[in-house]
């Protein structure tokens, strides 16, 4: 392969293996809003995932939110889970453990990073819904990963984690009829932002980014909107993305039980002196507030979503009666 006409990932997979002709194999998928793909790579001896993005082209969101803000939160997603990869993967251990990182390349607006195809590392499994037990693996690899991260430094990560992040969606906000939701938004977001005690979150925790083995151990992926926060915003988000309405309201206190005993087994277990009991009941407070921080998002992007139901109503409604006890 002459180096000169090799592609970017091309480029890249030589750099990072050694292999002279790496071949591209299937597409994983395409990234939100058109701006670019995942793809599988083989070279001489192994199997690896290649994030393309490739904002050159036509972007076309699916619900057709479509700004120079927004196409440039995209575009700094990229690189912060490129830096997050590069330099604070390495960080995670069993307990919560992610795609290994080979290396990246960057050519004008064009990215690649090249990561552990993760199928290959026995993580072929991907599930819509989950059962209690399956989401109990998560909400375990979730506690281990936020346990690591505890009052971490975020200058080169999202200073507020999370996609839904209230001054990243302005266009969104705008978009949400007038009412408690709206008018307490402000007030969510800044107890959330300023909670005692914060950690690294991964800020699109739902079971689509979890991979599972037939032994039922998880990895996780696509660390786009890592950022400091309140660990209740994944454990929220990731419940909502997994349970029925009725599962919500069935399972969640159990799924906090168990969130709760995990974490802080794994704070125990770090080098780390966090006064594990305030933690436990500062977050588990702040709850019903992630939860609803989200449905604000929902309500501004798509007021008819499904996740806005019964279960969602009933800890906004709880929220707007707590607020003045933050």
């Amino acid at each position: 392969m002459n180096k000169n006409n090799a592609a970017g990932w091309q480029q890249l997979v030589t750099e990072a293996t050694g292999c002279s002709n790496p071949e591209k194999l299937d597409t994983v998928q395409s990234l939100w809003s058109g701006f670019g793909s995942v793809f599988r790579v083989a070279t001489d001896n192994q199997t690896m995932i290649i994030k393309h993005v490739n904002p050159v082209v036509d972007s076309n969101h699916p619900r057709g939110w479509h700004s120079d803000f927004a196409t440039q939160r995209k575009l700094k997603s990229y690189d912060i889970e490129t830096h997050w990869y590069k330099h604070l993967s390495n960080q995670c251990h069993s307990d919560c453990r992610v795609a290994k990182y080979f290396g990246s390349r960057k050519d004008g607006m064009q990215h690649w990073l090249l990561i552990e195809d993760l199928d290959a590392a026995g993580y072929p499994l991907r599930y819509q819904s989950l059962n209690f037990q399956q989401a109990t693996t998560c909400l375990d690899w979730l506690a281990n990963f936020h346990a690591v991260f505890m009052n971490a430094n975020t200058d080169c990560v999202w200073q507020t984690g999370s996609y839904w992040h209230l001054a990243t969606r302005p266009d969104e906000f705008e978009a949400m009829q007038d009412g408690p939701l709206k008018q307490n938004a402000h007030r969510i977001d800044q107890i959330l932002n300023r909670c005692r005690h914060q950690t690294l979150i991964h800020g699109d925790a739902k079971v689509a980014n979890f991979c599972f083995s037939e032994q039922h151990a998880v990895s996780a992926v696509d660390f786009q909107y890592i950022g400091g926060g309140c660990g209740m915003k994944d454990v929220a988000y990731f419940i909502g993305s997994c349970f029925s309405e009725d599962e919500c309201s069935e399972f969640a206190e159990d799924l906090l039980d168990h969130y709760f005993a995990t974490l802080e087994s794994a704070i125990l277990k770090t080098s780390q002196h966090s006064d594990t009991n305030e933690l436990l009941q500062e977050w588990r407070a702040l709850y019903p507030l992630a939860w609803t921080d989200f449905y604000r998002f929902l309500n501004g992007w798509m007021p008819t979503h499904k996740k806005i139901h019964r279960y969602t109503k009933l800890l906004a409604e709880q929220t707007f009666d707590s607020l003045s006890a933050f």
